[in-house]
């Protein structure tokens, strides 16, 4: 499976795609830090970038990669190897090349710039939307045998979670705004990687003073360990179910 792997992340890096995927955000990056005298505002700028660019980029890489690689699966396939380790060694590949693109592109500047609590809580959020959408994508991918078909369900994925739902989520809290909402708003924060990354962030930066009573639960939960475990936990299963189920549906695929 290594050794899959890294052949798979040789003829990503061939592509030289995400190396300009790793100056744009390098580049990006250190122009905030450059131009904000507070790292605050840069930190902030920065999370527009992380909530929306990143999973756009990892859904959009991901699913082209998998259809340009589609010879290279079933050649693989006609070998001794299991589909479950074809699979996670593309996945290891995609998911090892993007990452390293983030956390160069990203985790520099901000290291350099804003080594704290913030700066650290941007870039674990980052790199694990990176891990679900790439995840995410590989479940359209391999659900959808036409390429196009494919890029299109990963968009409206992409645009659901990024756009829509924030949309429903305010339908739903403006329905029932005459019943205590409060906690139920922490159970709908999970079910979208994008919202629950960016509450953890905005905590971390203290701007829950300006979220009212709400603000103040988000803080007293996320702000202790409970809630960091909450988070790590919730980012996990974003992480995996969708690549089990991926890898289900790859398993049982008539290719």
């Amino acid at each position: 499976m290594l050794k899959l792997s890294r052949y798979v992340l040789y003829d990503i890096l061939r592509s030289k795609v995400v190396l300009a995927y790793t100056l744009f955000l390098f580049i990006v990056s250190f122009s905030l830090f450059q131009l904000e005298e507070n790292d605050s505002k840069a930190i902030l700028s920065l999370l527009t970038i992380v909530l929306i660019v990143v999973p756009l980029i990892s859904m959009i890489f991901t699913t082209i990669h998998y259809y340009n690689s589609y010879e290279f699966i079933e050649l693989m396939l006609s070998q001794p190897l299991s589909r479950t380790r074809i699979l996670l060694s593309e996945y290891a590949g995609v998911a090892l090349s993007l990452l390293s693109a983030f956390f160069i592109g990203i985790g520099i500047p901000v290291l350099f710039f804003a080594f704290d609590g913030t700066g650290l809580a941007l870039l674990f959020t980052g790199g694990a939307l990176t891990l679900v959408f790439i995840s995410i994508a590989f479940l359209a991918s391999v659900k959808a045998r036409d390429k196009a078909r494919g890029i299109g369900a990963a968009l409206l994925l992409w645009f659901y979670f990024a756009l829509i739902y924030d949309g429903l989520v305010l339908l739903i809290l403006f329905a029932f705004s005459d019943y205590p909402m409060e906690k139920f708003t922490l159970l709908l924060s999970a079910l979208n990687p994008i919202d629950l990354g960016r509450i953890f962030i905005m905590l971390k930066m203290d701007i829950s003073a300006l979220m009212g009573y709400t603000g103040a639960l988000y803080k007293d939960f996320f702000g202790s360990g409970t809630g960091v475990f909450f988070t790590l936990g919730i980012m996990l299963l974003w992480i995996t179910l969708p690549l089990l189920w991926a890898i289900r549906v790859f398993k049982r695929k008539d290719l």
